[in-house]
């Protein structure tokens, strides 16, 4: 077994006591209102204000703030207590004029996470990612999927009801599997055809309904690749906001010598030796499931199920 199995993937892990039944009082926000240790984080569309000097880190603002002080409760989502201290996110409009640094707090800027993630603590990643979630899922929900009429905020931002038929909406997810197959000796990656010039990866694809995650494993590996794997391993899951998606991270099995032929979003897909790996191949970002997927295989080959099956 994988001894180091139990690690949470970046933006996983227990960095947040979410406290959920705290979402069912009706003066949550009172509450965070009056206390003067509850921390802000502010977003902008997709974007987060954060230090990026002399390494990144949230910009936190506390309630006597005046761009807290001016939300009105539609903005605001309970976040959890983080740290041991509750927090909550205020959603900008996205046109605010503000520009990429608010004058209202010296030195702190509005960025995209991505980029950020290599060098951002890992809890405040973990934060930024469910903010960011929120959000996007928030703003794609304004108006009723049934009806069509305005939606508005309730349960301290984690419920968006229907102001006409009452119809409610939760926040959503998109489940994804990623996976790492192998035939004993090699590793079968893929590249899509924007990626930098190297780069290789895991396969993935999203799960459709009526499918499990192993069922999905099997078809995305096939559509893209030709390739049928045998068997398959749950190894570990990542919330990936980008923008929505949860990544279930697999290791599987194939025939040796299974012939690679492309189609789909892939340019290119092939098998890699690990001696390929470990001499140059560009990988994804170390932050990624599929990073960890791919390290783990070099470590010890043997992890992946059905390898010496016959």
């Amino acid at each position: 077994m994988d001894p180091d199995r139990r690690r949470p993937n970046f933006f996983a892990g227990p960095y947040l006591d979410r406290r959920a039944e705290l979402r069912e009082a009706a003066d949550w926000l009172a509450s965070a209102r009056a206390d003067p240790a509850t921390l802000y984080v502010i977003g902008r569309g997709t974007t987060q204000l954060v230090y990026v000097e002399p390494e990144p880190r949230i910009a936190f603002v506390t309630g006597d703030h005046p761009i807290v002080r001016e939300a009105a409760e539609p903005q605001l989502t309970l976040l959890g207590w983080f740290r041991g201290t509750r927090s909550v996110l205020v959603e900008l409009d996205p046109q605010d004029a503000a520009g990429e640094e608010p004058p209202w707090l010296p030195g702190a800027k509005f960025r995209e996470l991505r980029p950020l993630s290599n060098d951002l603590p890992s809890e405040e990643g973990g934060l930024l990612a469910y903010a960011r979630a929120m959000s996007i899922w928030r703003a794609r929900h304004r108006f009723c999927g049934t009806c069509g009429s305005p939606m508005v905020s309730e349960r301290a931002g984690h419920v968006m009801r229907c102001m006409k038929c009452g119809q409610e909406s939760f926040p959503r997810i998109d489940p994804a599997i990623i996976v790492l197959v192998s035939d004993g000796e090699r590793a079968l990656l893929g590249r899509q055809a924007s990626w930098p010039p190297g780069r290789y990866s895991t396969i993935a694809g999203f799960v459709e309904p009526g499918e499990s995650f192993e069922d999905a494993v099997a078809r995305e590996v096939f559509e893209e690749t030709n390739v049928r794997v045998r068997s398959a391993n749950y190894h570990s899951s990542q919330p990936w906001p980008f923008p929505s998606s949860l990544m279930v991270g697999f290791h599987a099995a194939a025939d040796a010598g299974a012939e690679v032929r492309v189609s789909g979003e892939l340019e290119d897909a092939r098998w890699f030796t690990r001696e390929e790996l470990l001499g140059g191949t560009i990988l994804p970002p170390s932050q990624s499931i599929s990073y960890r997927l791919i390290t783990t295989w070099l470590r010890d080959p043997s992890l992946i199920p059905g390898i010496d099956e016959t």
